[in-house]
């Protein structure tokens, strides 16, 4: 594969699950990619064309520091992955009535602002290099409601808040040749999701709404959506809120 040859290209959250199948993917498409994650354990080894970042999306001083390090190496920066983000039940996620105040914090500074404060860090290298893509991470979550299963609303706005912030930016920096689209997946095979894997219930449930599927998608479906997203083949294609949920926001 070549449709990310001679990209340089950011991708948050890259320790695991669709991350680090995006990693990859880029990898194999001619890309050359820093991999920035918290957690320094799951990122891969450097290598030609790999950097690993330790950085947290949260903290805006690590995320200006990831971007000077690409362009640094790499003298420009055309692709930003933005896939960093967390499940909140821990701290507190859940339906309105219950979601702790904590919880709620957590959620949209980890899945929201994060976002904010990379695109911010990148927005001048993607400039100065001519133009770019930036792909959003959100979620089926941002665009229909869960039900009972999938009552995480602080987890649910922070992803609507995402496919905003995208279309927003995808207005705004046209002219600048930043093209900015959003990703929408389903449910996922990702240690994120390991909770609804294991409890068959919600499996019967996401199997019916992803009847393309048959059940999850893999990291690796998404990670191509992503590809295709930042590649030339998408030139003309911005503000896009792109399902990748094998059926379940068509029904």
């Amino acid at each position: 594969m070549s449709e990310l040859a001679g990209k340089v290209a950011i991708v948050t959250g890259a320790a695991g699950g669709i991350g680090g199948a995006a990693v990859a993917h880029f990898l194999a498409s001619g890309a050359r990619v820093l991999a920035m994650d918290r957690a320094a354990a799951g990122l891969p080894a450097a290598a030609e064309g790999l950097l690993p970042f330790v950085g947290d999306v949260t903290d805006a001083e690590a995320c200006v520091a990831a971007v000077a390090r690409v362009t640094a190496t790499w003298g420009a920066l055309h692709v930003l992955f933005n896939t960093a983000g967390l499940s909140g039940r821990r701290y507190g996620d859940g339906p309105v009535h219950s979601c702790t105040e904590a919880g709620w914090d957590v959620v949209l500074n980890s899945n929201l602002k994060s976002v904010f404060l990379m695109c911010r860090a990148a927005i001048p290298a993607l400039v100065s290099s001519g133009g770019g893509s930036i792909v959003n991470l959100s979620s089926v979550l941002g665009l229909v409601g869960g039900g009972d299963l999938f009552a995480t609303h602080a987890y649910a706005a922070s992803k609507a808040g995402i496919i905003g912030l995208t279309r927003a930016m995808a207005s705004h920096y046209a002219p600048q040749r930043i093209r900015v689209n959003a990703l929408c997946p389903g449910l996922v095979q990702t240690p994120m999701a390991a909770r609804a894997l294991a409890d068959e219930a919600t499996m019967e449930y996401v199997r019916r709404m992803q009847p393309l599927l048959g059940g999850p998608a893999s990291p690796q479906q998404v990670a191509a959506a992503a590809a295709f997203l930042a590649s030339d083949a998408a030139a003309a294609i911005t503000g896009v809120v792109l399902p990748v949920d094998g059926g379940w926001s068509a029904q």
